[in-house]
């Protein structure tokens, strides 16, 4: 096996209107509800075992301010006490905003929006540290999507990594949206190119089960979010953590 042995499996956790849902291609109006309590869907993924957990406020992302913001707290709250650890993303595009998330017990934060303003993400890192920030590196054949995925850009992902890269940022979380919630298979190609600039990347967007991750882990990826075939039952989440952990001493 030539897996990461720091690769890490990452439940998603989308919020849109105070509930848990997945949106297809990130499609706003192809959407499919899960739970009305966020917060009980976190405490089940940490029960079976993860270790970080991703969340998405789908609401801020759109609107550029956090608009879930109790029901993430919440999450975080959940998480914290079960000692695991909490990305958030979704509308965080200053100083101010990232501070806050911070504040209350949020490890890492995702910025996606802001991720081009190389100057202003070089003060973030400078800031809050390297660990700290993830950059969003979502879009759709090789170019940067903004604005809750909505703002399709000419920016080349993989440049914009390099770019990143050089200025300290550490991790990268990598989506092509076309693949997003549909169940082909993550973009490991895409990843890897990123991962191949210098940032430590994590593949999300399109994982079907179980041997997507494993071929995520087995790339030398970072880790990779899994979320629609999480909540569908194609990923039994404890299964896959113990064959990630036998395979590789991964988690």
């Amino acid at each position: 096996m030539t897996a990461n042995t720091a690769f890490t499996l990452y439940p998603a956790i989308d919020i849109l209107g105070g509930q848990c849902v997945r949106l297809q291609k990130g499609d706003y109006g192809r959407k499919t509800d899960y739970s009305d309590f966020p917060a009980a869907v976190a405490e089940t993924w940490c029960r079976a075992g993860a270790r970080y957990l991703h969340v998405v406020d789908l609401d801020g992302a759109k609107d550029g301010r956090s608009v879930n913001r109790a029901a993430v707290e919440a999450i975080a709250e959940t998480a914290r006490s079960f000692g695991v650890s909490v990305q958030v993303g979704g509308g965080i595009r200053d100083r101010d905003a990232i501070a806050r998330w911070l504040d209350v017990g949020v490890e890492r934060v995702v910025l996606g929006t802001v991720s081009r303003d190389i100057p202003l993400m070089a003060s973030f890192v400078e800031t809050f540290g390297s660990e700290r920030i993830v950059a969003g590196l979502d879009g759709r054949g090789g170019k940067l999507a903004v604005t809750g995925w909505l703002e399709q850009t000419d920016t080349p992902i993989v440049d914009l990594a390099a770019d990143l890269a050089r200025i300290g940022v550490v991790h990268a979380l990598v989506t092509d949206v076309d693949r997003d919630g549909t169940g082909t298979g993550a973009n490991l190609e895409l990843a890897l190119s990123v991962q191949q600039a210098g940032l430590q990347a994590i593949a999300s967007g399109g994982i079907a089960g179980p041997d997507d991750i494993f071929a995520a882990a087995e790339a030398g990826l970072s880790g990779a979010i899994v979320g629609k075939a999480l909540y569908d039952g194609h990923v039994d989440l404890a299964e896959v953590l113990h064959q990630l952990k036998e395979r590789s001493g991964a988690c």
